[in-house]
């Protein structure tokens, strides 16, 4: 059982890390191509095994599931980031407002790292 519990934390605080430099990794130059693959496994992830296992499917969010079923814990939600914001900020969203809100977000860290990495990034050196 004691593993289970180091499994949930590393899950915890690997997904969360991930997740949070999907959102912003783009900023900083020396890292942006790291998140432009970041953010194109998780497209891959989303929308490529969404095909066979549902939309939005992740497996990071499945394996730790898994391990939280192992730990007693019940009926999880489909989102990793409605469980993620309950489990830090102990508040229940609508799981169609989180589902939105996730979507706007990747598709603008997405089109930002898209931009800074090939298009900017072309000029920038072009013009020297």
């Amino acid at each position: 059982m004691f593993w289970y519990h180091v499994l949930d934390y590393f899950f915890l605080i690997f997904h969360t890390i991930l997740t949070l430099f999907n959102i912003v990794g783009w900023i900083w130059r020396k890292i942006r191509l790291a998140n432009f693959i970041t953010l194109s496994l998780t497209a891959l992830s989303w929308f490529g095994l969404g095909l066979f296992y549902g939309i939005g499917f992740c497996p990071l969010t499945e394996w730790h599931w898994q391990v939280l079923e192992k730990l007693g814990v019940r009926n999880l939600p489909y989102s990793y980031i409605q469980y993620l914001i309950y489990r830090l900020a102990h508040v229940n969203m609508n799981p169609n407002l989180v589902e939105i809100a996730t979507a706007v977000v990747f598709i603008i860290a997405f089109f930002a790292s898209t931009y800074l990495n090939f298009i900017k990034g072309r000029f920038i050196h072009k013009s020297r």
